[in-house]
């Protein structure tokens, strides 16, 4: 009898039957993360040729492209650098000073006016709106369709 061993096989032997266990092998069970292939400006729209795989894992970065092209960049991302979760956003619908129309629905009252918008924002984000008519400074969430939409306080 073995006193003080354990008959369990070691954690790390474990591990490396997984791979095997599911049909892959050990080459195609490579951590990738996405780097910038060239300087992406911040607040522009990122394409596929923006971007380029890394043999390199690093915490927090994308490593689904599909999870990056089409967003905006928050801030500028250098050659070579990782492509953060944190550094991409929803492109914005509403552009600061851009005329939208505003909403305001009940269930016996719709309003519908146009106003001039003081934020940036995209989709669900609550932007402020100037309105035209009356120069009154409401605040509303961006829909879809680059409405915003103003709701009871």
């Amino acid at each position: 009898m073995m006193v003080g061993r354990s008959r369990t096989p070691p954690l790390r032997s474990a591990i490396a039957v997984l791979p095997l266990v599911f049909g892959l092998s050990a080459t195609n069970v490579v951590a990738e993360s996405l780097v910038a292939a060239r300087a992406i400006i911040g607040g522009s729209v990122i394409e596929e040729v923006d971007l380029r795989r890394s043999k390199k894992q690093y915490p927090g970065a994308i490593s689904d492209p599909l999870d990056a092209i089409g967003q905006e960049a928050r801030v500028t991302i250098h050659a070579g650098r990782p492509v953060h979760v944190n550094n991409v956003q929803a492109p914005a619908l509403v552009e600061r000073n851009d005329r939208v129309q505003i909403s305001f629905t009940t269930k016996t009252l719709s309003i519908t006016t146009e106003g001039r918008a003081l934020d940036r924002g995209s989709v669900g984000d609550r932007v402020r709106v100037m309105n035209l008519s009356s120069r009154s400074t409401v605040s509303g969430v961006v829909t879809k369709d680059g409405r915003v939409e103003v709701s009871r306080p």
